[in-house]
Order: C-alpha cells, then sequence, then structure tokens
C-alpha cells in the first residue's frame, strides 16, 4: 500500500484505457502516454495496462507503507526516494517507510509511477482508468488527494534487482524546437482550401493553455474551408484533428467525446500521440503528412520494441536477483 503525502490537482490513476467502451459512448481514456506507462510496468514484471499514477502536476510526494518495488518514467525531472537522487526511467525497490518525491520535469509534462502488483482498485469497464468526466474508475472516480491511500496487487515476479535498473533506450519525448508528429488527412481534408492545406502543414502551431485530458487548443494560421459545412455530429477518436470556425484547430486527447461535429482536418497516428501529450503548454507543434501503410509500420515496430524490452527486463531479473 502507499499514501499520498502530497499532490495537485488532476494526478490520477490511469491504466490503457477503455477503448472497447467507445461504442458505448464513453471516452477511451487511460494514460496519455501509454509508452512510458508500458514501460514502468515492464521493469517492474507487471502486465503492460497495469495501473499506476499519472502525474502532471507537481510536486507529488507519497510514502512506501510495505516494501515495494517501483518505476517512474515518462518526462524527466528530479526524481528523489527519501532525498537521494534516482536516474530517470529506473526502477527499483523501497522499503516501508521510505518516501517517494517527483518535482516539476525539466524534459516532457507527465510523469508515470507505477507499482509493482499495480494500484489494486475496481475494475470498471473493463480497466481502472480515471474517468474525470464520467466520475468512476480509478479512486472514487476523482483526482487523487493527499491522505489517500490506495492498495497495491500481489506482484507477478520476485521483484527488480537490490540496486534497480532502468531504460537503456528511453521513450523518445518532444524535440526542443517543435514537437513532429505524423498524421493521415481525415474525412473532411478536401473541403479546406488550398491555402488551409498547405498552412496545416507549414505552420508552427502553439500549444495554448486550454490544454487537458480532454483536448488541446492550437494557435497559428486560421484555416478556411471551400464553404461553410453543417454536420451532424459523428464518431471520433483520440488524435482527431478538428477545425471549429474559428479556424484554430482542437486535437482531440485521451479523454475526448466519443463523436463531434467539427469538421475533420486529420488524424494524428498513435505512435505519435503520446509525443503530443508530453508537449509543454506554448511549446510548438508541427505536423507532417504519413501514410496508412507508415502508420501500422511505426504500431508493429513498436509493440516489437515493447516485446524486446519485456523479454531483456526479464532476463535481467533472472541474472541479477539474488539467489
Amino acid at each position: 500500500m502507499i499514501e499520498i503525502l502530497a499532490n495537485s490537482a488532476l494526478n490520477t490513476i490511469q491504466d490503457r484505457g477503455r477503448p472497447r467502451a467507445m461504442t458505448l459512448g464513453v471516452a477511451r481514456g487511460g494514460a496519455m502516454d501509454i509508452l512510458a506507462l508500458a514501460c514502468g510496468n515492464m521493469m517492474l514484471g507487471n502486465e503492460p495496462d497495469a495501473a499506476g499514477i499519472e502525474i502532471a502536476f507537481f510536486p507529488f510526494r507519497l510514502r512506501f507503507l510495505d516494501d515495494r518495488a517501483f518505476a517512474v518514467t515518462g518526462a524527466r525531472g528530479p526524481v528523489r526516494l527519501d532525498g537521494i537522487d534516482l536516474p530517470p526511467d529506473w526502477a527499483m525497490i523501497a522499503r516501508a517507510g521510505q518516501t517517494l518525491q517527483c518535482d516539476a520535469p525539466t524534459t516532457g509534462c507527465r510523469t508515470y509511477l507505477t507499482i509493482a502488483g499495480g494500484i489494486d482498485v475496481p475494475l470498471v469497464l473493463g480497466a481502472r482508468a480515471t474517468d474525470l468526466k464520467g466520475g468512476f474508475g480509478g479512486l472514487e472516480g476523482r483526482a487523487l488527494q493527499k491522505g489517500d491511500r490506495l492498495p497495491c496487487g500481489v506482484p507477478a515476479t520476485p521483484g527488480v534487482p537490490p540496486h534497480g535498473y532502468g531504460l537503456a533506450v528511453r521513450c523518445p519525448m518532444p524535440d526542443a524546437d517543435a514537437t513532429r508528429v505524423r498524421v493521415l488527412p481525415a474525412a473532411e481534408y478536401d473541403d479546406f482550401t488550398a491555402e488551409a492545406r498547405h498552412a496545416f502543414f507549414q505552420t508552427a502551431w502553439r500549444l495554448t493553455p486550454s490544454a487537458n485530458r480532454m483536448g488541446y487548443r492550437l494557435e497559428g494560421t486560421p484555416l478556411a474551408q471551400q464553404r461553410p459545412l453543417n454536420l451532424f455530429s459523428h464518431g471520433i477518436v483520440p488524435g482527431t484533428v478538428q477545425v471549429p470556425p474559428a479556424g484554430q484547430p482542437i486535437v482531440q486527447m485521451a479523454d475526448a467525446n466519443t463523436c463531434g461535429g467539427y469538421p475533420k482536418i486529420a488524424t494524428i497516428i498513435e505512435s505519435d500521440l503520446r509525443l503530443l501529450a508530453q508537449t509543454r503548454v506554448n511549446g510548438s507543434i508541427r505536423f507532417v503528412e504519413t501514410t496508412r501503410t507508415d502508420a501500422v509500420a511505426a504500431l508493429r515496430a513498436e509493440a516489437r520494441d515493447q516485446a524486446r524490452r519485456a523479454d531483456a527486463f526479464a532476463d535481467l531479473r533472472r541474472m541479477l536477483m539474488p539467489a
């Protein structure tokens, strides 16, 4: 079990979310950076979708109430166990009574804490992810608060080596100059003017402060349509780039509604959506056109990399754990 000692608003319990529930009108939800969560879990021998804590507001501090292996992945910034600095993307064992503190990151903006055995809250619609909009999942459907005590599951493996270990190849973070994300043209792409389509790819879009788990508003060259469109609400998914009448795009994120009526100019591919999730407010974003073949290839390459990482950590645990 762990106890929250210091927390800011909207840090939540997340797993991979509820993609199958989208047909019921329920947001997919889950970790904004699924790869970072999965890497933390595989370092601990958890299932990739075990529930952890998504930390987007800092400082965050907790106390371990029993001996427990943990990992911290995602955004890179100061992380300390009883005041001792830990390397980025690191897993190790905490002893009962020790405290862990995560301060504001210097690269990226979302940090993930995973625990051996996972955070053991009830399954709701097949997942433990917190849906703040619906008020369910996670811990009572809400953000974490100071004083919360979170139960942890039974670890599937003996743990991690006494001195810990980290990722040999870290999860990619956004570039310092601009976050580049690959997109596929969406249904209404051709309904925008040629100038708007050109500007969409040539503009360095600014991520405005209107950015949360539901959606990111961008600011740049207004995108005009060839003629006004009146669309019925229709299905959308995380990664959909909609353009309201003012011409400034909105990117749907993990907690997006499952339907909407604004014209869609593009869809960010699944493998790159996590990069946008790790982009800071006022950061620069550029869209790069890709193909469906390349989007599928990126997903398959990511799956292969995760499988290799999981196997490598399993081998390390067998080699390094005390007899």
